[in-house]
């Protein structure tokens, strides 16, 4: 199989042909995130992203901004293609979500470091934590930020093990927030063995 292609303008529609498209394509998109959505705990989310997320993030921005000129659809293409995994990895979306406005407040203060200590576990290999926060800080002095985006890289024998059927866990082990998911659902092992070469 080879590495994740990342998109080009010839793999957008037009914001005619997506009117006419997007309430198929968003739920075929929305049946396959749900295979990519892991809860670590109660107040965390990694969400997987692949091509066909980006596809679809891209076609939303330029739905909604109303872009059509080649520059401003190159823009969106050169902010999200990056997030499409490269083969040896897994990129995500890191969300903590904290309903009540106070709790979220004081939580972000104490959470400040928990990108970083977000892991995955291939089965029989050490924790894998992840490069954070690629294309800006997303942290200062006082807290971090509620979105942080992720990349995982696996070794050789990681994404061999996976595309055997390797069991996979995930979890945190920050100070203030250790909780972990040891398996992952099937479903989600098997959607996230797809991203490898």
């Amino acid at each position: 199989m080879e590495t994740m292609q990342k998109l080009s303008r010839n793999d957008l529609m037009s914001l005619e042909q997506y009117a006419k498209a997007r309430s198929d394509f968003r739920a075929k998109v929305m049946v396959h995130k749900q295979h990519r959505k892991v809860h670590v705990g109660p107040n965390t989310t990694l969400y997987f992203e692949d091509r066909l997320t980006m596809q679809y993030q891209i076609q939303e921005m330029l739905r909604a901004e109303r872009i059509f000129e080649e520059d401003g659809i190159q823009d969106e293409l050169d902010a999200y293609n990056p997030l499409i995994p490269d083969g040896a990895n897994w990129k995500a979306t890191f969300m903590l979500e904290f309903p009540d406005v106070d709790e979220r407040r004081v939580a972000l203060q104490n959470l400040r470091g928990i990108e970083n200590a977000m892991w995955i576990r291939v089965a029989g290999f050490e924790k894998v934590h992840p490069v954070a926060d690629e294309d800006l800080a997303r942290q200062d002095d006082t807290k971090t930020s509620s979105v942080h985006f992720l990349r995982f890289e696996l070794s050789p024998g990681m994404v061999r093990a996976v595309k055997q059927g390797a069991a996979i866990a995930m979890g945190s082990d920050h100070p203030a927030y250790q909780h972990s998911i040891d398996p992952v659902p099937p479903a989600v092992r098997d959607s996230l063995a797809a991203d490898l070469d």
